[in-house]
């Protein structure tokens, strides 16, 4: 695991540890996909918090949403009144935050320096369960604490596959 990826599950940790938040944390075989994050975690898919790094015109943006989901740019340019919505290259990633594709957490401030968008997808449910900065660790918290210690913006920027 690379300092980045330490660090960065290490301040997860220590901000639900330090709000008392209870979480269970998941050590696991390298996973690249959703599905097989799902299945290592015993969740359903739906269940998985999928964090996009996306560039909104000059800005780049966190957007989580539902693993069962879709991303719909459509939303995002609507909603913020952007022209241009992409997201961010492996490379990008790596300099802006260190990680990899596939093991960005769904936090923004103060684990990552982005604004946080989550969709609704994710209120939906009880839980989220989502790659904590590695392809092997995850964690699993109850929605309303993650909304409440994240603090993100949250509208509908998804639709089912």
């Amino acid at each position: 695991m690379s300092d980045s990826q330490q660090s960065t599950l290490a301040g997860i940790r220590k901000l639900l540890d330090d709000a008392a938040i209870d979480y269970r944390l998941v050590h696991h075989e390298i996973t690249l996909t959703s599905e097989d994050s799902a299945r290592v975690r015993g969740e359903e898919l739906r269940i998985g918090g999928k964090a996009l790094l996306v560039k909104t015109d000059d800005t780049f943006r966190l957007f989580v949403l539902s693993a069962a989901n879709k991303f719909r740019s459509a939303a995002i340019k609507k909603h913020f009144g952007c022209r241009r919505v992409r997201f961010a290259s492996a490379d990008e990633l790596k300099d802006l935050t260190g990680l990899v594709p596939g093991c960005v957490p769904p936090f923004g401030r103060p684990i990552l320096p982005f604004d946080l968008c989550v969709d609704e997808s994710i209120v939906a449910n009880e839980r989220i369960a989502f790659n904590a900065g590695s392809l092997t660790d995850s964690i699993i918290m109850g929605v309303s604490d993650y909304l409440q210690i994240a603090a993100p913006e949250v509208f509908s920027f998804s639709i089912e596959e």
